[in-house]
């Protein structure tokens, strides 16, 4: 089974960054959205990306901004993708010309495939829980049963996720990624170093046990085989 990846979001500070690259964690994400309490200026970001070490992918979210002003941000930054948080439609996100990921808020009656179907053209899809008037970062989970088997797009798992919850969230459906925020504060905007590793460790247990049991699986069926 290839490794669940790791974005922690909501990073505000520079020493936030580093602990999360310590962890293992794949991506790092900076938010450009004023009402949140973990938004930050375009000068905390370049501080925060200046500690952030190669390789590590850099996620700027945005929530119905304007797209000159996105492109701006994004260039000045050199960011890698794009995490769209609002009502933005297809176009609006094909316009951009940056890499991108269109988060939906999953609630009851949602057909989730026909949703991600229209934003095709992105590098992912995120899934977050829906909450009337807030964009992202409820600190909720949603229902994963609403989640269809057989996405077409890559999926990254946000929503209510910590260390205690993050195993089980793989186990039900298996995400290319998953993305936390709170569930590795101590206070909002604030992260835990002790908290992410945790949460990081909890990926990769869960990762272990899932080829573990792909394993014994194979073994099996391989054993069942006539003349073995």
């Amino acid at each position: 089974m290839a490794r669940t990846r790791i974005k922690i979001c909501g990073i505000t500070r520079a020493h936030d960054a580093q602990a999360a690259a310590a962890a293992g964690a794949d991506a790092i994400g900076l938010v450009f959205y004023p009402q949140s309490p973990r938004a930050v200026s375009v000068a905390q970001a370049q501080s925060v990306l200046a500690a952030t070490p190669a390789l590590v992918t850099r996620v700027g979210l945005f929530v119905d901004a304007d797209a000159g002003w996105v492109a701006e941000v994004a260039g000045e930054l050199s960011l890698d993708l794009l995490q769209l948080h609002g009502d933005e439609s297809p176009e609006y996100c094909e316009g951009l010309q940056y890499p991108w990921m269109k988060a939906l808020r999953v609630r009851p009656g949602m057909d989730v495939s026909a949703e991600i179907g229209r934003y095709a053209g992105g590098s992912a899809v995120l899934l977050d829980a829906y909450k009337r008037g807030v964009p992202g970062g409820t600190g909720e989970r949603f229902d994963w049963g609403l989640v269809p088997a057989g996405l077409a797009a890559p999926l990254v798992l946000a929503g209510g996720l910590d260390a205690g919850n993050v195993g089980s969230a793989i186990a039900a459906l298996r995400p290319y990624a998953v993305d936390v925020s709170g569930g590795v504060e101590a206070s909002p905007g604030i992260k835990s170093a002790d908290h992410i590793a945790a949460f990081a460790d909890a990926v990769a247990l869960a990762d272990a046990q899932l080829d573990q049991q792909g394993l014994e699986r194979r073994l099996a069926t391989s054993s069942n085989r006539p003349g073995t």
